[in-house]
């Protein structure tokens, strides 16, 4: 059996490569750059390397990059009054506040104030709305990344057994619903879930999104299945034994597989945004 590495790393450089050119056109033609604002809130390390990888994303091909860094003990109003001065800066194309907040912060009121127009990572309820139901929206990032890998190496889900191990409302649920709209049959499974094993087991395509390092066995998985795996945690390890691997037909690597889509989407996502905003002029 043919094994596929859907490897994240090659596909988001195709990307880039091809963004590049449309972000030369905005720039030529229209005079525009495309300007992509994170938002970190506190010193999390990990938050902090994950907004300069998008920055570093956004200078490869590019477009813009405003970080706004707020302290710690920042407030959900204080938070929503920076949220609303970028909506209103015509400059801005894309909006990231990076996950997670701090915990006095009503993080899903600040990711709703986000005008729909720059949620570029895909966290606003109209958004998952539009997504949930077909309808055009800029996706949850680490989920679309996911289908553009899937479509790339002509992975076709149509009719399979998915699993998606998580239910986070920016990777677990938006993943699901992509799944279903590629005419996959989906279970969602979570800490409460019974007999996980069985229902792994029984799938086609697994994707483990749960966020606990090799959580999901190798005995679980069966012969030919599609693993992926969208965790990442020190020692360069994810949500799935690695042994399992060597059962699957396809699966993405860790590094090299879901990360690298996740940022490559929301840079797209946000060179989308300014590609609307120039032809609406």
């Amino acid at each position: 059996m043919e094994k596929i590495i859907l490897d994240g790393k090659h596909l988001a450089g195709v990307i880039e490569t091809n963004l590049k050119e449309r972000v030369s056109v905005l720039k030529k033609e229209h005079g525009f750059e495309p300007v992509l604002a994170t938002i970190l809130v506190g010193d999390d390390p990990s938050s902090e390397i994950y907004v300069n990888m998008k920055a570093n994303a956004c200078g490869r091909v590019g477009i813009g990059s405003r970080k706004i860094r707020l302290p710690q003990e920042t407030s959900t109003d204080e938070l929503l009054k920076v949220i609303n001065e970028l909506n209103s800066d015509a400059d801005v194309t894309g909006i990231l506040l990076q996950h997670p907040v701090p915990h006095q912060i009503d993080e899903s009121r600040c990711f709703n104030a986000i005008d729909i127009e720059k949620d570029v990572d895909g966290v606003t309820a109209t958004g998952f709305g539009r997504m949930a139901l077909n309808q055009s929206a800029y996706c949850s990032a680490t989920p679309g990344g996911i289908i553009r890998l899937l479509d790339y190496y002509k992975i076709d889900v149509t009719g399979k057994r998915a699993v998606v191990i998580g239910r986070s409302p920016i990777l677990g649920k938006p993943m699901a619903m992509m799944l279903l709209n590629k005419n996959a049959t989906v279970t969602i499974c979570h800490s409460k879930t019974r007999n996980l094993s069985e229902i792994v087991s029984e799938s086609d395509v697994v994707v483990a999104a749960i966020g606990k390092p090799e959580f999901i066995r190798a005995e679980w998985i069966t012969e030919g299945s599609v693993i992926i795996d969208a965790g990442y945690h020190p020692g360069k390890i994810g949500d799935v034994d690695k042994n399992a691997f060597g059962k699957a037909s396809a699966y993405t690597p860790v590094p090299g597989g879901v990360g690298p889509m996740t940022i490559a989407t929301l840079i797209e996502q946000t060179v989308q945004a300014a590609e609307k905003k120039v032809n609406q002029k």
